[in-house]
């Protein structure tokens, strides 16, 4: 719990000191067909990583409820419900879906700090909070 509470109080500063405001949302308001993709492989250290810093978390806020969490692993067939708009050769890439179409990545893990503010501009940018 209190790795938990050190994390977010991380991620509160971490807001705070960025230029991005936040809409607090009701899942009701948010579309259902914004996801998050995580693209991973087994033995990824900065997939471990993230797992640890920023996996338990996730579904808890609005991030993850804007764009709930859907894992894939770099070595299997793409779903055929997922158009990307360049290849994945990294892991971890996050991938921001908007109706199953790429809108924005993260490649690779820059770690919890800085996944937040990146995630926060590509929700901004993909439109999901209109």
């Amino acid at each position: 719990m209190k790795k938990v509470n050190q994390m977010l109080q991380r991620l509160s500063t971490l807001m705070a000191s960025i230029a991005i405001t936040f809409v607090t949302l009701s899942p009701l308001a948010v579309s259902a067909e914004t996801q998050l993709i995580m693209v991973e492989e087994a033995g990824c250290i900065w997939c471990e990583r993230w797992n640890l810093e920023i996996g338990p978390v996730y579904p808890k806020t609005s991030e993850g409820k804007i764009a709930p969490l859907r894992r894939i692993d770099i070595g299997d067939t793409l779903p055929a419900d997922l158009t990307f708009t360049a290849p994945l050769y990294y892991t971890p890439t996050f991938v921001l879906m908007r109706d199953g179409v790429e809108a924005d990545r993260i490649e690779g893990y820059p770690g919890e700090d800085f996944f937040w503010g990146l995630l926060a501009v590509m929700i901004e940018r993909s439109g999901a909070l209109n």
